[in-house]
This record gives structure tokens, sequence and C-alpha cells, in this order.
């Protein structure tokens, strides 16, 4: 489905993806981990085009999208959950779920993803009059998976969802994701810190380190990998 052919990404003269080289099968999830800084966002953000490779190509469904706009990307099928989830504060939950649906006009279909969303996350029916500004962080981060979830993605880029939730609501996170590639066939590209709880979720996964793959491989075979235990899952 999605395929990063020697990408190279740069932040004015700093090189931050240094010839990335990946692919994303149809249907299943994968993920990136690696240490702060080490190009997992940049990945993201190349392949949604707000921050476009500077060589290199990126192929959804075998068509460069290397040099579209964020919102030609968007209206192929690829929607970004943003790192620090980014969701619009003054607006109310039922707002940002209809700016996720901003580029379709099938008012039928937006209804039904709209009911599916609230049963995904039932807090957010509950709150759909209330400013998003004023949702705890777990549910906030709620809000921010459905808001992408209402641009009917084919591939959904997760960017950090744990970042900065309690345990409980991170394995609530984590069961959606689950439940959104089962139930839905949306295939996933999760960048995530929490490498222990990706790997249990993903089906394959890379490991990035200093702008480059150092390692890839299935889950399973990351989780036993020597080198992953000790520098990403403190084992």
């Amino acid at each position: 489905m999605l395929e990063l052919n020697n990408v190279e990404t740069f932040y004015g003269n700093i090189m931050a993806l240094k010839g990335i080289t990946l692919k994303v099968y149809e249907g299943e999830i994968i993920t990136l981990i690696g240490a702060n800084g080490a190009g997992k966002t940049t990945t993201l953000m190349s392949i949604s085009g707000i921050v476009p490779p500077r060589s290199g190509e990126i192929l959804f469904q075998g068509k460069p999208i290397h040099c579209l706009s964020p919102d030609e990307i968007v209206a192929l099928g690829i929607s970004q959950v943003p790192e620090g989830r980014r969701i619009f504060p003054q607006l109310s939950v039922q707002e940002n779920l209809d700016m996720g649906a901003f580029l379709r006009r099938d008012t039928a279909g937006i209804r039904k993803d709209l009911d599916y969303v609230f049963g995904l996350f039932p807090i957010l029916a509950q709150r759909r009059h209330q400013a998003g500004g004023t949702l705890s962080g777990g549910e906030q981060q709620m809000l921010a998976i459905s808001r992408s979830l209402m641009a009917r993605p084919r591939l959904l880029l997760l960017d950090e969802p744990s970042l900065g939730l309690a345990p409980m609501m991170v394995k609530l996170i984590f069961q959606v994701i689950g439940k959104i590639n089962g139930e839905g066939a949306t295939t996933i590209f999760l960048v995530e810190q929490n490498a222990n709880m990706a790997m249990q979720v993903a089906h394959r996964g890379y490991v990035m380190e200093n702008g480059r793959i150092a390692l890839s491989g299935t889950a399973s075979e990351l989780l036993h990998d020597e080198h992953v235990k000790k520098a990403y899952l403190g084992i």
C-alpha cells in the first residue's frame, strides 16, 4: 500500500531522514520505534506532505505522492493523528469531528462514521457539545483519533498515541487501535515510544536510529531481538 524508497528529508541543512526505505502492506499494522530525535515523526510528516522529502520517492497504491500537497494526500486516503493530539481546543467535540470530514460530501457516510467513532469512544458522544480544550488528555487523544477516522482513511498514521496518558488509558487506546484495524480493515502505521505495547499490537516493525532504519522484522522477531530488548524494552 505504501512504499518509501531512499527518502531523505531535511530541516534546513540538517538531514533528518537518511535514505529511508520501508513498505506497508494493506490491512496490516506496522510500527516504527526509536529514541527521541531518531526521525520517527519526520517520517510521518514526509508521508503526509507536511515536510516533503528532498530526494527519494513515496508511493501510495503504486502512485507517487511525495510531490502532492497535504490536502491532496488526505483526499487519497491517508490521515494522520499528530503527536500531542493537536485538536481544535475552542471547537466542540462535534465540530472537531466535522473538521475531520471536511473534504467529504457523502452525508450518509459521514453520519455512519460519526456513529462508528461514538461507538469506539462513547464518552465523546456524551461530550459532543463540549469544547475540545476542556477534555482530559485521554479524551483529547480519543478525539484526535476519531477526527482522523472521520476522513475515512485507508491508511491511518498514528504518532505517539500513548504520550502522556495514564496506563489504563494507554491500554484502551491500543485496544481500539487493534479494533480499528481488525473491524474496519484500516491499515495502520504506528509511531510509538512504548515499544512493548506497539509490538504487541503490530504485525511488523522497524527500528529507527539516527535517521536510518537499523532493524526490521515481524513484531515477534523484534520483541526477541537482544538489541531491541536492551535499548527499547528495558530487559
